[in-house]
């Protein structure tokens, strides 16, 4: 296999993208989050209907890894473009192999799939203060949204949330966003 070799994902990957999502959230100050299994991984990206798919880079190392990277992502869909996009959930790249110009190659990779796809765009978050990556992103042609604030529900908020859809008493719905 050469060295730097960007593929698809395959079965065999789960474990050691397993690891590097490790690795990403305890760089992200998350670790307790990254509660996700390889069981998980394998159905998400393998099962019958994948809902996520995933690119690596192949290298070698002295230390017995066989993957120096990945960019995880699904597809997203523009009401306004009316086509799918691309939305990247994670990229990393181990810290020893930063600067060789793997990151940059996965995010090719993704945008040659836009385009062979005909999808409209290629999205992501940046946490605010990782200044390194959003200058590494912001030297490829991305732009920070910095209007646009998003929003999510986990945990207990999400059966709250449930609940309060089925109180035919409730109109406090906005009806846009």
């Amino acid at each position: 296999m050469p060295d730097g070799t960007i593929r698809r994902a395959r079965p065999e990957d789960v474990p050691e993208i397993l690891a590097m999502v490790r690795d990403l959230a305890e760089y992200e100050r998350a670790v307790e989050q990254a509660v996700a299994t390889e069981e998980q991984f394998h159905d998400a990206l393998f099962g019958p209907t994948p809902t996520v798919f995933a690119h690596v880079v192949e290298h070698e190392t002295d230390d017995g890894h066989r993957l120096g990277g990945f960019a995880l992502w699904f597809l997203n869909f523009s009401t306004w473009l009316g086509r799918n996009g691309i939305y990247l959930e994670d990229l990393y790249v181990r810290p020893e192999l930063r600067g060789t110009g793997y990151g940059k190659r996965l995010l090719a990779t993704l945008a040659q799939e836009c385009l062979d796809k005909g999808y409209g765009r290629l999205d992501w978050w940046v946490l605010d203060w990782n200044a390194s990556s959003r200058e590494f992103y912001e030297a490829h042609g991305a732009t920070a949204l910095t209007e646009w604030i998003p929003y999510r529900v986990t945990g207990d908020a999400l059966p709250r949330l449930s609940a309060a859809g089925s109180d035919p008493s409730d109109v406090s719905d906005i009806g846009a966003g």
